[in-house]
């Protein structure tokens, strides 16, 4: 099929809430781009978080989108930090292909003085620890996961290294996060979110592009592949990191503009957006299930009046349970 050049100014863009694959052949980058809103106000909105926890997962839902979507099969990817800062637990889970799900764990008075000293920014909100990427491909496959430690860098700069260190492929993530200020259709005051990221990949395929990259010697060894020097990545990355929060998050450029801003010049192709959905997994079901496999005791002490009530960390749905209809072990 021929390619087919759009003029932006006819283009249909995809707009909030779906994540648009792209490829630069010029530079040998493939990527995904996305903006959030109204997802991610609904995510937000439940658990009413301080502002800078709020921007913390936000951050968290945008790079779990950008990475779920591009899972080859029915599976669920889960980002989840665990660390000693005042923000102690983040945790998103994206399930194919299209189900999106998170919440924030965080110590009220720790995050207060942390505030109150200006200590604010990610790094000091997380503290050290790790940030681990579960991947699981469903029943009867082994789960896999990538961890790399909370050093006191960026989600921006900690994804790099998982995808270095997991698929060994040089990647530049860019995220951003903006509280929003402004009226209704009726006037009144209004408030809320809206998130971007970019990722860019480097997968040459250009034959030219690989006999630079052959470093092997005569013997056969395959030596080491280093593209630090590559300046087809290093155009890529140069142009990936003059993006700023403001275009990243602005809804008046959507994803799609955004990408020809960067790469016009070599010629960027986009593909179906794919759609992401503030929607839990959890059920009364599942929940029943889990109790089910509780003590006697444990029943007892986890009772009142009788009932025993769940609420799910991350939508918040509440489901109660009458003891006598729960088998209990023991």
């Amino acid at each position: 099929m021929a390619d087919v050049t759009v003029d932006l100014d006819t283009l249909e863009f995809a707009g909030d809430d779906k994540v648009i694959p792209f490829q630069v052949e010029g530079l040998d980058v493939r990527g995904r781009a996305v903006q959030v809103g109204p997802l991610l106000n609904s995510i937000l909105e439940r658990h009413e978080y301080p502002p800078v926890v709020a921007r913390l997962l936000a951050e968290a839902v945008v790079l779990t989108a950008l990475i779920g979507t591009s899972l080859k099969f029915s599976g669920k990817l889960t980002l989840q930090t665990k660390s000693d800062g005042p923000v102690d637990l983040l945790v998103a889970d994206f399930t194919a292909p299209e189900n999106m799900r998170a919440y924030a764990r965080f110590d009220e008075e720790r995050l207060a003085e942390a505030t109150t000293a200006g200590n604010t920014s990610p790094e000091q909100l997380l503290g050290a620890g790790i940030l681990a990427f579960t991947i699981d491909q469903g029943v009867g496959m082994q789960p896999y996961q990538g961890i790399v430690p909370l050093d006191g860098s960026t989600l921006e700069e900690i994804a790099g290294v998982y995808f270095r260190q997991s698929e060994q492929l040089p990647t530049r993530v860019r995220l951003g996060v903006a509280e929003l200020f402004d009226r209704d259709e009726e006037g009144k005051p209004r408030h809320g979110w809206r998130a971007g990221g970019l990722i860019a990949q480097f997968l040459p395929q250009a034959p030219e592009r690989l006999r630079q990259r052959d470093l092997h010697g005569g013997d056969g060894d395959g030596g080491n592949v280093d593209y630090a020097d590559d300046d087809a990545w290093n155009e890529a990355v140069a142009l990936v990191d003059t993006v700023d929060t403001d275009e990243l998050t602005d809804p008046q450029v959507p994803s799609e503009k955004l990408l020809y801003r960067l790469f016009h010049e070599q010629g960027v192709r986009v593909y179906e957006p794919q759609l992401i959905l503030d929607r839990c997994n959890c059920s009364r079901d599942k929940i029943k299930g889990v109790l089910s496999g509780f003590s006697a005791d444990e029943i007892r002490d986890s009772q009142e009046d009788g009932v025993i009530s769940v609420t799910c960390e991350f939508c918040s749905t509440t489901y109660h349970y009458q003891v006598e209809e729960l088998p209990v072990e023991g």
